[in-house]
């Protein structure tokens, strides 16, 4: 019962969150947060750094995705260090493959992909819970159960990307197609919800010319479909349901992937089947195919939440989340492709 409680109250909250996000971020103040000046380019005149929601809202679902792995594997009794281990090295790979495959695929350097970044964190993190399961035991330790660890970081990962939509929606990248584009029967069901992004700044207005024009609402349905599929991961898990929680994540989440580009209207390559349609793809028949055959561990006992509260609940851990939101929010907050001016002044009526 804990457990439905559990998953029932974290769920509300995350949905809570999302549903405030869709009503502002589309608005014209949804997307920078701050300017910082940085070089005079006048007398009272400075050019500045655009901090932006995009990398907030970033910031809180790496935050969000670590919490959760933390717990989860927590709950199992998983070391806490091979907990650190295993996710810092999946973020310092991620991170920057993130920026390295949209220049691959997209040719452009001031971007990102949660795609390609989510298909290398697929194809690498089965050999680095092994290899680090493998070293655990050479030094002494117990075995880790893989698809169990495997199932936490697929869970962490669905909730964090969507999470990481509300980024989308504010800096109005990964936009869907215009409402009017659609068969007729699409358009009465989606016109209502559709979203308008308005300003100038966002990717939708100066790279798609689709600037307060009611588009499909993809990066929100992605975000609800994400929450509830990771909500449901989180339940199996807890009731040991390991290789059911890891491939329903995988199997979601990149299969939506596969569909949602068909009502996305931002360039993602020349190909009719993209390629981040194709890397999606692969991940699924690949976890499918090797999840069944990684070495497990036998008797393990069924996943205790107050273990993995407790685990969570440390202030070193603590710590390290407010380290990774800095991190995070530094990485993908500060932007590239906007600038702000910065004029400074004098209230003479105050004097």
């Amino acid at each position: 019962m804990q457990n439905l409680v559990f998953v029932a109250t974290f769920g509300t909250l995350l949905l809570a969150v999302s549903i405030r996000a869709f009503v502002r971020l589309p608005q014209r103040d949804g997307q920078i947060l701050a300017a910082i000046p940085v070089t005079p380019c006048g007398t009272a005149v400075w050019n500045g750094l655009n901090l932006t929601g995009y990398g907030l809202y970033n910031a809180i679902a790496y935050v969000l995705a670590a919490a959760i792995t933390f717990l989860l594997l927590g709950s199992i009794s998983v070391p806490t260090q091979i907990v650190i281990v295993i996710f810092f090295v999946l973020v310092a790979i991620c991170m920057p493959a993130s920026s390295i495959m949209a220049r691959i695929i997209e040719g452009k350097r001031h971007t990102l992909t949660v795609g390609g970044a989510s298909f290398i964190g697929i194809l690498l993190a089965p050999w680095i819970v092994w290899l680090t399961s493998r070293l655990t035991v050479h030094m002494g330790g117990a075995a880790l159960p893989v698809p169990a660890v495997l199932a936490a970081l697929a869970i962490a990962y669905t909730l964090g990307e969507g999470m990481g939509r509300l980024a989308c929606i504010s800096f109005g990248c990964c936009y869907g197609r215009p409402i009017d584009s659609l068969p007729q029967h699409l358009q009465r069901w989606l016109a209502p919800i559709a979203f308008r992004f308005k300003g100038h700044t966002r990717k939708i207005a100066y790279a798609g010319k689709l600037e307060n024009i009611p588009v499909v609402p993809i990066q929100a349905m992605t975000n609800i479909l994400y929450l509830i599929t990771g909500l449901i991961g989180i339940f199996v898990f807890l009731q040991g349901y390991y290789w059911a929680a890891c491939f329903s994540c995988i199997f979601v989440t990149q299969i939506w992937r596969i569909i949602s580009e068909w009502f996305r209207a931002d360039y993602r390559g020349n190909l009719r089947f993209s390629a981040y349609q194709r890397m999606s793809l692969a991940g699924v028949l690949y976890i499918g195919i090797l999840l069944p055959i990684l070495p497990n561990v036998q008797g393990a006992e069924l996943p205790q939440l107050i273990a993995g509260v407790q685990s969570l609940w440390r202030p070193g851990i603590l710590l390290a989340l407010q380290g990774l939101f800095v991190f995070a929010f530094l990485f993908t907050g500060r932007s590239s492709v906007t600038g702000s001016t910065i004029t400074f002044y004098v209230h003479k009526d105050r004097i």
